[in-house]
């Protein structure tokens, strides 16, 4: 059975990390047989739009790239983790209807907590300096410009500020394993 996950939170809450984290488990286990894909939103905005808006309209057009993507893959026997924050619920839910075999991880994390990772991380794709760029004129940032509209029930919550990357990725493999199981 093949299946995907999607990694949902504020930016800077731990997605990315705990998404490579769960796919490194998931492999070194063999809890699947093959590879684990992860895709993660920064990389993909970067293919479909190299100088991003995060416009409503760019965000409409790059969620439902994302989710037709893991829907080919999902479809052609491959698992996928999906790391990308997806602010409207709308993105998910949409995700949710058209994906075999989905289901949603939450990484609980305050704003505060969230700026001060996104200050020092050394994310590969996604981009620096997204809280303070919230102070600019015409800015978009999830959870300060515009609304980050939390999972109404995921199948996973996971608290970043309370439990280690190592402890929330443990969640989500415990969780995907009894699933794939079934």
């Amino acid at each position: 059975m093949t299946w995907a996950v999607w990694i949902t939170g504020l930016p800077g809450s731990g997605k990315t990390v705990i998404a490579q984290k769960v796919r490194r488990i998931l492999e070194e286990r063999g809890i699947v047989s093959g590879s684990v894909k992860v895709l993660e939103l920064d990389e993909i905005r970067r293919f479909i739009a190299p100088r991003p808006t995060y416009s409503d309209e760019e965000r409409e057009i790059v969620y439902a790239s994302l989710v037709y993507m893991a829907k080919l893959l999902v479809e052609s026997g491959t698992p996928v983790i999906i790391d990308a924050t997806a602010n409207r619920r709308k993105y998910r839910e949409r995700a949710r209807e058209t994906i075999p075999n989905f289901t949603e991880v939450y990484v609980k994390c305050s704003l505060d907590t969230c700026r001060g990772r996104e200050g020092r991380r050394k994310a590969k794709y996604a981009p620096s300096g997204i809280y303070n760029k919230a102070m600019e004129k015409g800015a978009t940032v999830p959870g300060v410009n515009v609304p980050y509209e939390e999972p109404t029930k995921p199948e996973v919550v996971v608290n970043s500020e309370t439990m280690s990357v190592k402890a929330c990725a443990e969640k989500v493999v415990e969780f995907i394993q009894k699933w794939y199981e079934r």
